[in-house]
């Protein structure tokens, strides 16, 4: 079975570890999971253009876009009105829309706020971050 090319959107500063975890299951032959990894890697800028342009490049490779949806999911940026979006995920989702990817949300505690553009996508959603929801969410995607 091909992998699914997955791009995966997340606060890299308050969230990341739950990314490493989707890629540690990735690289473990005893693991059921399997996805083609096309999120960006840090991109080391604090141009807004340049971080745009990283990551619109990197969701247009992918057809899948899987929204962690921690805490500050949907907390406005201090760059929100250059990004032209609430914050990062936001901008993602809606380049994500754009580029027809399918969307699935997964949220790291039933409280966190969604993000204003995952809202009404008719996205598919994990009902908890584990391997077996977050596979079945994507096949139902």
């Amino acid at each position: 079975m091909a992998k699914k090319r997955v791009f995966v959107s997340f606060d890299y500063e308050k969230d990341r570890q739950y990314y490493f975890l989707l890629k540690a299951w990735d690289a473990n032959s005893d693991f059921e999971f399997s996805f083609s990894d096309y999120t960006s890697k840090e991109i080391q800028s604090d141009s807004v253009p340049v971080i745009k342009a990283n990551l619109t490049k990197k969701i247009k490779e992918a057809t899948y876009t899987l929204v962690i949806v921690g805490s500050d999911a949907n907390k406005r940026h201090k760059d929100a009105a250059e990004i032209g979006y609430k914050n990062w995920q936001n901008f993602e989702i809606a380049q994500s829309k754009a580029n027809s990817n399918k969307l699935v949300g997964v949220k790291i505690d039933r409280s966190n706020e969604s993000p204003d553009e995952l809202m009404n996508s008719g996205a598919t959603w994990a009902l908890s971050f584990t391997q077996t929801a977050i596979i079945d969410a994507l096949n139902k995607a």
